[in-house]
């Protein structure tokens, strides 16, 4: 199984945003993935219900069973609204073209083209809109152990391999070593 990449540059995160604003489903995925870090599988399966007039969102997690409540930031709040205008609240938030539920493989799919178009060479999966998330928190706050509960990861080092950050430390102590 390829391990995949957070996308580490601002720049291709706007880039992406550009890209996705022709359409409002999918720049709304990858704004909650990419501002919530939560796993595809909840992301998809969130109802309009959920974030709708909401302050937090709150879900079981998929893979995990647990309790999961966290802040709706000032980014995501609007595009909620204006997103779920009209839509019934027991309605999944992310539909297909069918009306059918959104799944991962759609999901995936929708982030592939987008980063093929505009030209991201990462490896990139579902799981890099989570790792994003992950990284750039990281980088803002430099609290390991507080991303370490967000993820429910059981170390501080699975935190950082999981966000590239090791990578990138191990990579950047090599190109700064000269003898």
């Amino acid at each position: 199984m390829t391990t995949v990449e957070p996308i580490r540059s601002i720049a291709d995160i706007k880039k992406l945003e550009r890209y996705f604003s022709k359409n409002k489903r999918d720049l709304l995925m990858f704004t909650i993935g990419t501002n919530c870090g939560l796993r595809i599988s909840d992301i998809v399966a969130l109802n309009v219900g959920d974030v709708r007039n909401k302050t937090h969102i709150q879900i079981i997690e998929k893979k995990t069973g647990k309790f999961k409540k966290f802040p709706i930031n000032s980014k995501l709040k609007p595009m909620f609204e204006e997103y779920t205008k009209g839509k019934r609240s027991d309605e999944a938030l992310f539909l297909t073209v069918f009306k059918n539920r959104m799944n991962r493989f759609g999901a995936y799919y929708i982030l592939k083209t987008a980063c093929k178009a505009v030209g991201i060479k990462e490896i990139i999966g579902t799981h890099t809109l989570r790792k994003t998330f992950g990284y750039h928190h990281y980088k803002k706050y430099k609290d390991v152990a507080l991303l370490q509960k967000i993820f429910n990861h059981s170390s501080p080092q699975i935190t950082l391999r999981y966000i590239g950050i090791e990578q990138d430390q191990i990579d950047e102590s090599y190109t700064n070593f000269i003898l």
